[in-house]
């Protein structure tokens, strides 16, 4: 095989991963497999598509090697092929952010008020949180904080925010967080503890953002 050649056959192969991450959905799909494992009729609900569309998706990405799956009974569950696999949904969503004007004005719409945001960086949110200066909340779905979630946050799905928000302190700030930037759970979360008179601002980063940045995570045994 010439040089030409080969070098062409190297950028083909390279291409792969952007023919397989082209689709919206299935870039949305990555972020919530970046969240732990699922089966498909999980990531059809969670996506809003069909069945049959989001196994479509699965296997373009399989086909890329981007996502891995395992028999577990009668189900198949499906999960990102290691981190480098979400760090790559991290770096492509923040080059996304920095170079297009028009993502940046519609991430600008998801908040209403600037102090909906938390200001604090990871790894203060970190040592605010070790101390209990701050009560961090993860209001995804179990599963997923079971899988990953930042350390010193306590489980609270947003279905569930409602009937246990007297577990929460109204003595100090309340942070939520959810998938990262483009979920809206944590949003919904802080809105509604606003409401209720709590101190409550969004953190804006997920596991993926988090592990991408070099802090832990925690896992349940």
């Amino acid at each position: 095989m010439n040089a030409r050649r080969l070098k062409d056959l190297l950028y083909e192969q390279v291409a792969r991963i952007g023919k397989a991450v082209s689709s919206p959905k299935r870039l949305e799909l990555l972020e919530v497999l970046s969240q732990g494992e699922k089966h498909v009729e999980q990531l059809a609900a969670a996506t809003d598509i069909s069945v049959k569309l989001a196994s479509a998706h699965l296997k373009a990405l399989k086909s890329a090697r981007l996502v891995e799956s395992r028999r577990d009974g009668k189900n198949v569950l499906y999960r990102v092929a290691g981190a480098q696999v979400a760090g790559l949904w991290v770096a492509l969503r923040e080059t996304a952010e920095a170079r297009l004007t028009s993502l940046q004005t519609a991430m600008k719409e998801l908040v209403s008020h600037p102090n909906e945001l938390s200001p604090i960086n990871g790894e203060e949110l970190l040592a605010q949180a070790k101390r209990g200066d701050v009560m961090v909340i993860d209001v995804r779905p179990p599963g997923e904080y079971a899988a990953a979630h930042l350390p010193f946050a306590r489980s609270i799905p947003l279905a569930e925010l409602r009937s246990r928000i007297g577990e929460l302190p109204k003595s100090k700030p309340v942070v939520a967080y959810c998938r990262g930037p483009f979920c809206l759970m944590a949003l919904e979360a802080v809105r509604l503890l606003n409401r209720e008179g709590f101190q409550a601002a969004r953190f804006e980063q997920g596991v993926a953002e988090w592990h991408a940045s070099g802090l832990p995570l925690a896992r349940e045994a």
